[in-house]
């Protein structure tokens, strides 16, 4: 009886400890989950070039900080500045045409050591991007023949853009933070316009605040 006894206890640990392995085994690449939750919102400015001339940048984004580590949302930036651009057979040449450049898509930031008065943030955006032509000295509704500039191939152009970046970021509050950095924009299949990607592809330099919960 004894022996039947310790024969079942044995079976009974044995099963046990293979259960106890085998969910170890289960949750080896288990993660910490999320402890912190929050979120901010970042008005920015680049200063970059277009076609070798001066552009003014301005963005906004903003989403998800997971983990005081992590942000991951959408972002938004166009040019303001003229940045000359030639002329379409079917355009008046006394038009002050410009460039207008812009794009938007989704924001990834990665923070090293959130909590430091002074740390390094990575940033990457990824999207679409456009360009067109427009006449500065008139407002949109002022195109006398808007047919004419969509059958146009070399106005609108859409294309894939990729812009990674770094940043030294400065807590100045809890809730604000001023970022200064540096960054790549690299386009894909630009065609139109009279621009290259090579035209559009170059480095901006931005400055930046956030607001929010880190």
């Amino acid at each position: 009886m004894k022996t039947q006894l310790t024969k079942i206890t044995f079976l009974a640990i044995m099963l046990t400890a293979s259960s106890a392995f085998a969910q170890r085994v289960q949750t080896v690449f288990k993660g910490h989950g999320i402890n912190r939750s929050g979120g901010y919102a970042a008005i920015s400015n680049k200063f970059t070039t277009i076609n070798g001339d001066y552009a003014n940048m301005p963005e906004i984004y903003g989403g998800w900080f997971v983990n005081s580590k992590f942000l991951i949302g959408a972002s938004l930036a166009a040019t303001t500045n003229y940045i000359p651009a030639p002329y379409s057979f079917n355009q008046p040449t006394d038009q002050k045409m410009t460039y207008q450049y812009g794009q938007f898509g989704l924001m990834t930031e990665y923070v090293f050591a959130s909590n430091k008065a002074v740390h390094l943030v990575a940033n990457m955006t990824t999207g679409a991007g456009f360009t067109l032509r427009y006449d500065r000295r008139n407002d949109w509704d002022d195109f006398d023949d808007l047919d004419e500039w969509e059958d146009d191939d070399q106005n609108a152009n859409c294309f894939f853009v990729m812009e990674p970046g770094v940043q030294l970021e400065i807590n100045l509050l809890k809730w604000m933070r001023f970022a200064p950095g540096v960054s790549y924009r690299k386009t894909f299949g630009a065609k139109g316009d009279g621009l290259s990607d090579s035209d559009l592809s170059n480095v901006s330099y931005n400055l930046t605040l956030k607001f929010g919960r880190f």
